[in-house]
């Protein structure tokens, strides 16, 4: 909205200093700010309204860990709504609203956030740990992911020296390597995006685990969007140049900065979980902004810890249903090493710690050829 003005007061002088709204890493600043002003403002009565209610709070899997039957059982879920009012708020102020990369993402963010709240306010009506189906719940997700990447490439403005870019697969390192899959790109897309969606939502399990390292990959992406997205960056670091996608820094500064205020309450002892409202919605951001930068490939380099976290649940069904024995002695993988007494915030503190040194050698990857 406050680019709007830059564009019709700024550039006539009316106003000389809306000029410094035409700078990205300004306006990603103060994204970042007000999302999380908003976060914290809404945080103390949200979570008092949430816990009146919804009463028993977030159900707990019986056959879990015990200590988060005793310790977690009461605390309320859908938090998420908080994260996306200051995501929103961050987004809508400082962004540039007429980059479709934006609405792509807040398609998918926002598309993500309804199926979450569904799906958490069918487990707590219900006080049960099984919300709506797996197979509608990914059914809707795969229609979101699909009609946000269709909408990257049908309007999305083409790169001039590379118009196959939009519906090719780019690869690290083999920077002048990519895979034109046309139209099936549309697939490849969605499902980066479902999976990352659903990656971070198994990561969701331990007070503060998600959060931090989804605000440490949106600030690797957010420094990726810029790069890309500017011609004389990306051509230094001989990377694909991706017209109009930089503005997916103010986004990606918006996302951390509501990250930052929902951890001020989420922070272990949780006052209020994320749930699947947020879990979901900022899983698919994140995917979409790997799929708008055309960095698909280096998200599991980033994004490693979700993807341990999904493979260990994969592989644990697997396994279970072909032998009957488990190689986890719990699955996601976090709950592993509760098992193996580990403490919870060990376990959450060297995951960040993880997810730091992942980020850096996916950012590492920018300059390696």
């Amino acid at each position: 909205m406050f680019y709007w003005l830059y564009e019709q007061y700024a550039a006539s002088g009316y106003v000389p200093i809306l000029n410094l709204l035409k700078y990205q890493t300004f306006r990603t600043g103060l994204a970042i700010f007000t999302a999380q002003l908003v976060v914290v403002a809404l945080g103390s009565r949200f979570i008092r309204w949430m816990k009146v209610k919804q009463g028993k709070g977030q159900p707990m899997r019986a056959e879990g860990i015990q200590r988060h039957v005793i310790e977690k059982t009461g605390t309320p879920t859908m938090g998420g709504v908080m994260i996306l009012a200051g995501l929103f708020t961050g987004t809508l102020l400082w962004a540039d609203l007429s980059n479709v990369y934006i609405w792509a993402v807040l398609m998918v963010t926002g598309g993500y956030g309804i199926v979450g709240f569904l799906d958490d306010y069918a487990k707590v009506t219900k006080q049960t740990t099984a919300g709506i189906s797996s197979r509608a719940r990914l059914g809707l997700e795969t229609l979101i992911a699909v009609a946000a990447v269709a909408l990257i490439i049908l309007f999305a403005a083409k790169p001039p020296e590379s118009p196959e870019l939009l519906t090719s697969v780019t690869f690290p390192v083999f920077k002048q390597l990519f895979l034109d899959m046309g139209w099936f790109y549309l697939f490849f897309g969605a499902f980066v995006i479902v999976g990352a969606a659903n990656a971070v939502n198994f990561t969701d399990g331990l007070d503060g685990l998600a959060t931090v390292p989804v605000m440490i990959a949106a600030a690797a992406y957010g420094l990726i969007a810029y790069l890309v997205g500017n011609f004389i960056f990306a051509n230094y670091l001989q990377l694909h140049f991706v017209p109009g996608v930089g503005e997916l820094a103010v986004f990606c500064g918006a996302l951390i900065g509501s990250g930052l205020g929902f951890l001020w309450y989420n922070a272990p002892p949780a006052k209020i979980y994320m749930g699947d409202t947020g879990s979901l919605a900022l899983g698919g951001a994140v995917g979409t902004i790997a799929v708008a930068t055309r960095h698909e490939v280096v998200l599991a380099i980033i994004g490693g810890l979700f993807v341990a976290e999904l493979l260990s649940v994969v592989i644990q069904v697997a396994w279970f249903k072909r032998t009957g024995r488990r190689i986890f002695l719990m699955a996601p993988i976090h709950h592993h090493f509760e098992k193996l007494g580990w403490s919870e915030s060990t376990i959450v503190v060297r995951f960040w710690i993880v997810s730091i040194m992942l980020a850096l050698i996916g950012l590492a990857t920018l300059k390696l050829r």
